[in-house]
């Protein structure tokens, strides 16, 4: 049993500066229940990446897996190690954009490089507005319709990368897509009674997703599962040779300043996700009166500056950043959570159970076995819902025919040609075709959008 708070306490732990430890069947109860459900579901999500490591950096699935099961440990570590109250993910809607901006770069030490200078530049841009109080101010600053082609661009960067792939392996993704948006965002399936199937495959739509295109991969020979027996020894040492900055070599400045762009980018989506966290938990906080949940933004930018350094000095950087929040677990925990204490005693017994198990998991070869050939799949899909939520949320976000062209432009430029072109060009759209609602600090006070909802997308596939 964990240690006990009083009625309407912070869940206790060892402080550590503005951190908390909470360490895991002392401070937080353990739940097995929810092990092996979190560990497979982080694994396939989270793990989903590794092929783009291959693909961009030039290393082995061995090198990339390592780096996969060391971000699984920076993840579990926002819960565990710095006391942070979020269901940390990654910034899925800057993936995209990633992806476009390294298409433009020589695969190899070229592309480490290159993705190196986002991780410093997204850092240093967490620091500065932690430590200035400045990231509100700041998010409030962008032009609505700007930050809307932002997402519209994530949008627009997600189909293209995706239907590009589907010669690969078409009836495996075709079904992959169609069963998760229909779980996801169907009206009829919304419509149906909600009866405990409906609500367990409902909850669980990417699972459900990856198991129905797994079995159509299978029949179809698109799909090839090995199992073997044994443990996977991480690779350390050659993961730090291949990807270290120390190995590489740092970035030049004329690539920091070219990364810049997409740098600033992704920090307004991954803000967005605060405001979207800060918005669900305030929610569970009013729900229940015998926790206090701990929420501090200016902790959220320290630790988030923290996880993707320390994720470049351990194992080189990732393709997708550390982002605050992996919407869907955060929400099916939270909805847990409100069921009370008999149901879950803390909100972070919920985080820490349902990241504990990942790393064990992901060194067992008859894990890998079944979860590798489901990589390139649970790629897709990922990107996919990242691209249709983020598209919808964008199209939300404006509110006349004037403002739809003008995200659609920025949207298109942003995919086509890269962030500088889409910030440039949209501030300058923003101006000329929108007048003071496209000016900085104007559009949000004039527009009835919240700056929650505008990355709500952002993350619902993280």
């Amino acid at each position: 049993m964990s240690l006990k708070r009083a009625h309407g306490d912070i869940q206790p732990g060892l402080k550590w500066g503005p951190f908390t430890l909470r360490i895991p069947g002392i401070h937080v109860d353990l739940t097995p229940s929810t092990h092996l459900q979190g560990g497979l579901l982080l694994l396939a999500t989270g793990g989903a990446t590794a092929p783009l490591l291959v693909q961009y950096f030039g290393v082995s699935f061995d090198i990339a897996w390592t780096v996969m099961l060391v971000m699984f440990f920076w993840v579990f570590a926002q819960t565990f190690l710095f006391g942070d109250v979020y269901s940390a993910g990654g910034i899925a809607a800057g993936l995209p954009l990633t992806i476009v901006f390294l298409d433009s770069l020589t695969p190899g030490p070229e592309a480490v490089r290159a993705m190196i200078a986002i991780t410093l530049v997204v850092s240093a841009l967490f620091l500065f507005f932690g430590l200035s109080r400045l990231g509100e101010r700041f998010n409030r600053m962008v032009p609505g319709p700007l930050k809307a082609g932002i997402i519209m661009g994530a949008a627009v960067a997600a189909f293209r990368s995706e239907l590009g792939r589907l010669d690969s392996m078409p009836l495996t993704l075709v079904t992959a897509w169609a069963v998760v948006l229909t779980l996801m965002f169907s009206v009829p399936f919304a419509r149906l009674p909600n009866t405990r199937l409906k609500t367990l495959v409902g909850a669980n739509a990417m699972l459900v997703a990856f198991i129905v295109a797994g079995v159509v991969g299978l029949v179809s020979g698109e799909l090839e599962f090995t199992i073997e027996w044994g443990f996977f020894v991480p690779p350390l040492g050659a993961t730090l040779d291949a990807l270290a900055p120390w190995s590489v070599g740092m970035p030049s400045w004329d690539m920091i300043l070219t990364a810049t762009p997409i740098g600033v980018m992704l920090y307004i989506l991954a803000f967005g996700d605060l405001l979207v966290a800060d918005t669900l938990l305030h929610e569970a906080d009013d729900a229940r009166g015998d926790e206090k949940i701990d929420i501090d933004l200016t902790r959220s930018h320290y630790v988030l500056a923290i996880r993707n350094l320390a994720q470049m000095v351990t194992a080189g950087p990732l393709v997708m950043l550390h982002g605050p929040i992996w919407t869907g677990v955060q929400v099916f925990l939270i909805e847990r959570y409100k069921k009370g204490r008999q149901v879950m005693d803390s909100i972070f017994t919920g985080t820490t159970n349902f990241y504990l198990m990942a790393i064990p998991l992901g060194l067992l070869m008859p894990v890998l076995g079944l979860i590798t050939p489901m990589l390139p799949v649970a790629l897709s899909v990922t990107i996919i819902l990242t691209g249709f939520a983020c598209a919808f949320v964008a199209m939300a976000m404006v509110h006349d025919n004037v403002e739809r062209g003008v995200v659609l432009t920025i949207g298109m430029l942003t995919a086509t040609l890269g962030p500088a072109w889409g910030i440039s060009a949209g501030l300058i759209l923003c101006a000329v075709l929108l007048g003071r609602r496209g000016l900085p600090g104007d559009a949000d006070d004039k527009t009835p959008e919240s700056p929650a909802p505008d990355s709500k997308a952002t993350v619902d596939a993280s």
